[in-house]
């Protein structure tokens, strides 16, 4: 009951009750798992699964990575909309983006 009332109140309000949804990426194989769409506020995780070192480099300097070892992580979140497209500095063919919107 409580919780269809607030949903009721937001809708109302116009007030969007859309949250911010981390999520993680893998990197095996040489390769980042995907593209990721998030919306603002979101916290984005890199793991890397492989057994040579990999970098998270942003294509604008925005955030870099220190180097990642096998099971090592690195996480930054992102405040504004907009595509963020990212390299492995150390292997630049490895590229993705994340989609903020």
């Amino acid at each position: 009951m409580r919780s269809t009332l607030l949903v009721s109140m937001l809708m109302l309000s116009g007030i969007s009750a859309a949250a911010a949804a981390d999520t993680t990426v893998t990197i095996k194989n040489f390769d980042f798992a995907m593209d990721v769409t998030i919306t603002p506020g979101s916290t984005v995780t890199w793991t890397n699964l492989d057994g040579e070192p990999h970098t998270v480099a942003s294509i604008d300097g925005l955030f870099r990575s220190p180097a990642l070892d096998q099971n090592d992580s690195f996480h930054f979140t992102f405040d504004k909309p907009g595509v963020y497209k990212y390299i492995c500095s150390i292997h630049p063919k490895m590229k993705a983006a994340v989609i903020v919107k």
